[in-house]
């Protein structure tokens, strides 16, 4: 049920007089739910509560966390059709998407419970004493990852489960035993609010601390500034464009307690399209990428906005399908009037550049809310000299650079902003070919694709999503699957204390049988 309400740990609280309702776009008018902005008095109260429930929560084992995580995935499923439908109902996106991105939330719920189950990502360390060593005796020194605090999670527009209330952010921050206050995304806050009481229900039935998890409505910036400034809040996690990421990094670092924020932001995805490959491929590659930068609307993060080969008939054959391909695609809604908003003003802006050719727009007439599909052209010493050409359109549209050679081709890679993920077509041989393309394009990603398309992100362990600067804020890091728990950890060192008073991970008896690093080699063993 919804209620329009904040939640203030485990009860429902409007304090406020301000407030706001979501957006059906594909019925092109407001939903029926109101929900009130939570107060200045109504954040400190969570943000307390956060804090009070961090001092418990931090001590509370692996498997005990598992049993919350497992039935926050099982509350997520039992709101079932309510949820499928109010998700749908606020982003104008189809049902089967809906249902996907739930089974994508549930599992990563349900790998960082195995994670927290199995307990050996505290990165346990232990080396022993040696007290008769010359000429300085070696201390016993043991080191673990322990949580940072209260965790503020900004829900994302485009996925309003998977990097939501209940998504990435929230399931790593939880894991490592940090409570979490999600300042929801107002676009999708209905879905958010069932996320929302799906997590308080999990905290009740496992006897989690209350403070464990708040979900705040706010529809301006006002609720996250003042999070991101609260003197309690450790750290913050974000998905979404480059100036709402960045603007959050400049408050955090300019507390007088300093901050991490760990933001996913804007990226084009370039996609390096290598001669043989061009040549050889070329109808089935258009193919493929026309599907490719129209799926979801274009609205994902790993969009290919940016395809690049080098100058030839094979690539202006390339482009003419491409054309023809994404024309034939049926438009569809994107997720709110201010996005399609901001897509179409990103998109003019983009094809009135100087050198620009348009090659694809897609001109009959669209439902309201629905994004025509662009394709654009550039010669590469043009795309170079223009950094505007540079940027993130999100939505349905990319550009594909021609380029005079290969020289210029690496030249233009070496002068991409950070991205998430780099895709290289090549035919077989083709690849050894080009080792020097293929450095450039490792040093401005966080993932390499081969003969792929970097829409689609998979949950798993091998999975890096980050990358350099602006695609994020601390390329180490990555937002998917179970290693994304290290951006809510810190190391602590333990030296010469007593084996009793050690956290369980650290003592001699091993009590929890977890792999750690002894001496320099890993055991499972006693010491």
């Amino acid at each position: 049920m919804i209620t329009g309400k904040n939640y203030i740990g485990n009860k429902l609280s409007a304090k406020g007089s301000k407030t706001y309702t979501t957006f059906n776009p594909q019925l092109n008018k407001e939903n029926e739910f109101s929900f009130v902005e939570a107060t200045p008095e109504e954040i400190d109260q969570a943000v307390l509560q956060a804090k009070n429930a961090y001092a418990e929560f931090k001590e509370v084992s692996g498997k005990r966390k598992a049993e919350f995580l497992n039935a926050i995935a099982d509350g997520i499923l039992a709101l079932d059709d309510s949820l499928v439908k109010t998700y749908c109902s606020e982003t104008g996106l189809p049902e089967g998407r809906a249902m996907g991105e739930r089974g994508r939330t549930v599992g990563q719920l349900r790998s960082f419970a195995e994670l927290v189950k199995e307990g050996s990502w505290v990165e346990a360390s232990i080396d022993s004493a040696i007290p008769n060593r010359t000429p300085a005796p070696k201390p016993d020194l043991r080191k673990l990852l322990i949580p940072l605090g209260p965790v503020v999670v900004f829900g994302a527009s485009n996925f309003p489960l998977a990097y939501s209330t209940a998504g990435g952010d929230t399931a790593a921050a939880l894991a490592a035993g940090c409570p979490v206050i999600v300042k929801s995304h107002p676009m999708h806050a209905g879905t958010g609010e069932l996320v929302a009481s799906a997590i308080v229900k999990a905290a009740e039935k496992t006897n989690m601390p209350n403070g464990v998890f708040s979900n705040l409505n706010s529809s301006g910036i006002e609720v996250g500034v003042a999070l991101v400034q609260h003197p309690s809040v450790k750290a913050v996690g974000f998905t979404g464009s480059i100036r709402g990421g960045r603007a959050l990094f400049d408050l955090a670092s300019q507390r007088e307690e300093p901050i991490p924020v760990f933001a996913e932001m804007g990226s084009v995805n370039p996609v390096v399209i290598l001669p043989d490959a061009v040549q050889n491929r070329g109808a089935a590659l258009a193919n493929t990428y026309a599907g490719s930068i129209t799926l979801g609307t274009g609205q994902f993060c790993t969009n290919p906005g940016l395809l690049l080969g080098i100058k030839g008939e094979a690539l202006t054959s390339f482009i003419k399908n491409l054309s023809d391909a994404i024309i034939k695609i049926e438009p569809s809604c994107m997720l709110h009037p201010n996005i399609i908003g901001a897509y179409e003003s990103n998109r003019r802006k983009a094809v009135a550049q100087k050198g620009l050719q348009v090659v694809a727009d897609y001109q009959s007439d669209v439902q309201t809310n629905y994004a025509r599909q662009t394709v654009s052209t550039v010669e590469g010493k043009t795309f170079l000299e223009n950094t505007t050409l540079h940027q993130e359109v999100f939505g349905p549209y990319s550009i594909v650079v021609q380029c005079e050679d290969v020289d210029q081709l690496e030249q233009i890679i070496s002068k991409l902003e950070g991205q998430l993920t780099g895709t290289i077509i090549a035919d077989d041989s083709e690849l050894s070919r080009y080792p020097r393309i293929v450095s450039a394009l490792q040093n401005r990603v966080g993932r390499l694709i081969y003969n792929g398309v970097p829409t689609g992100v998979e949950v798993c362990p091998s999975m890096h999503h980050g990358g350099p600067y602006p695609s994020s804020t601390d390329s180490r890091f990555t937002a998917v699957g179970i290693h994304s728990i290290k951006r809510w950890v810190r190391p602590m060192s333990y030296q010469d204390w007593p084996d009793s008073q050690l956290p369980d991970a650290l003592k001699d008896s091993n009590p929890l049988g977890i792999i750690r690093l002894v001496n320099n080699g890993l055991t499972s063993d006693k010491l």
